[in-house]
This record gives C-alpha cells, structure tokens and sequence, in this order.
C-alpha cells in the first residue's frame, strides 16, 4: 500500500509549537517512526504552510496512491479550495487533527475537509496518523 501523509501550515513547528498542545517531538521524528512500524508499506510525507501546494499534492496523489492521510492545519477551517480538491480525486482522504479542535477555539470547530473525507481523527495526538494508516490496512 502507498500512502501519501500531508501536513499543512505551521506543523513544521512541530515539536517546538505549544508543546502542550502539539507535544514535543518532531513530525519528521516520528515520522520515522511509522516508517519502521509500517515497513511493509510505502509512505511518503509532504509539507506546506501553502493552501496551493496542497491543494497539487491532492490532486497528483490520484491515481497513485492508495490513500492520503490530511492534516491541513489551520487550512481546514477555512479552505474551500481543499475541500473542493478532495471531492475532485478519487483517492480517499483521512482527515488528522492532534488536537481535539471541539475543545479548542470556536472557529476550529468549523471543517471544510470533514464532509468530503473518508473519516476524521483528532485528539490522540500523533497516534492519529497511526490510526489512520491502519484504517487504510
């Protein structure tokens, strides 16, 4: 199984970002991490704090992976244009959260990515994309 995990703005501050919210480790860290876990699977991991390199990486991933694992950062909240994406590719989309955003701010409540995805995760911290690699399993 190939497996695209995007993340989106601001979550290269991973590990230096709200520590209490975020924790302390690197994404590319752990990324590692599920790279070991998940030997037998070929994951690949992009980054941009850009709505537009996101909204490519969306759509070059159809056809060619199995599944994205989406975490558009603050982007969820406010971008059509992703949402809109996702509709328009037949690879399904797991939609990632750290945080449980229904404890955070009122507009985190808010997703453009939720009704078009496969399925959401948020509030187990990195196990998320964990979990959503073995939805896709």
């Amino acid at each position: 199984m190939k497996l695209l995990i995007i993340n989106g703005p601001n979550l290269n501050l991973l590990g230096k970002r709200e520590p209490g919210i975020y924790g302390s480790q690197t994404f590319e860290d752990f990324f590692k991490t599920l790279e070991t876990q998940f030997a037998d699977q070929e994951l690949v991991y992009y980054q941009s704090n850009i709505e537009g390199e996101l909204i490519t990486q969306i759509q070059e991933a159809d056809g060619v992976f199995d599944g994205v694992i989406l975490n558009a950062g603050a982007y969820t909240h406010t971008s059509i244009g992703i949402g809109d994406a996702i509709k328009a590719v037949g690879v399904p989309v797991i939609e990632v959260h750290i945080s449980n955003t229904f404890g955070r701010e009122e507009f985190r409540h808010q997703s453009y990515i939720s009704p078009v995805a496969k399925g959401v995760i948020l509030g187990f911290g990195m196990q998320g994309y964990e979990l959503a690699i073995k939805s896709f399993l």
